[in-house]
């Protein structure tokens, strides 16, 4: 896919509420337009898995505001595959549990979290033609990007694609567990002061509940490919 502007990069943002297939859709989407993928989650899940190792408690701003200043998160690229790195070490495959979902859903709350978060996303983003997804992309941290999506689907239905995810990677929870957090994390990303998870005006809003992944992916490209050349 060409840029209309070559000198520019172009810069796809997906929000929508959790477990509705954002980072899926996104990973498939930035693989067939030759993009990097920006996994912005990934990067909150790897503060919250540091705080918990360092038992501090995500709930807590003021001890995260502190630990803020000496904890390192930074996102390095192979074969142009993300690795999120907390003080130089590889944790990408240790923060895909439940907890730490919940966790860094709690801890984004902060303003502090946020900023920094945000500011590194920024500037990752103005280096490279990408695809971002999160809670606050379209709204926050890219306000200006090419294309933007809010991807959504039913609670019950979110819930239950996340449950079938964990089960397959052995995790020990129930159905029920995975509603509540949803629900939760719905609640804690839709009230949170700074950033909430909303749907902006010029948008395009993706229902998933009744849709299979070929199926979204297919309305994403169509989208894209009606303003630029490909």
């Amino acid at each position: 896919m060409k840029n209309k502007n070559s000198e520019t990069t172009i810069n796809i943002a997906i929000d929508g509420p959790a477990g509705a297939g954002k980072s899926t859709i996104a990973k498939i989407l930035a693989e067939k337009l030759g993009f990097l993928y920006l996994d912005t989650g990934a990067m909150y899940r790897a503060l919250a898995f540091k705080l918990l190792s360092d038992s501090i408690s995500v709930n807590d701003e003021k001890k995260v505001e502190e630990a803020l200043n000496s904890i390192g998160i930074s996102v390095q690229y192979a074969d142009g595959k993300q690795k999120t790195l907390v003080d130089g070490i590889d944790v990408s495959d240790k923060i895909r549990t439940n907890e730490i979902s919940k966790a860094a859903s709690d801890v984004s709350r902060f303003p502090c979290v946020r900023n920094k978060m945000v500011d590194l996303q920024r500037k990752i983003a103005k280096l490279n033609n990408l695809v971002l997804d999160g809670r606050d992309i379209t709204s926050f941290v890219l306000p200006d990007a090419e294309f933007k999506f809010f991807l959504t689907a039913k609670p019950e239905i979110r819930a239950e694609r996340r449950f079938k995810e964990l089960i397959e990677k052995g995790s020990d929870i129930t159905y029920e567990k995975v509603l509540e957090d949803i629900l939760q994390r719905d609640k804690n990303d839709s009230t949170r002061k700074l950033a909430p998870l909303k749907i902006t005006d010029d948008s395009k809003v993706i229902d998933s509940s009744d849709l299979n992944i070929e199926e979204v992916l297919q309305i994403f490209l169509s989208e894209i490919n009606k303003n630029l050349n490909c």
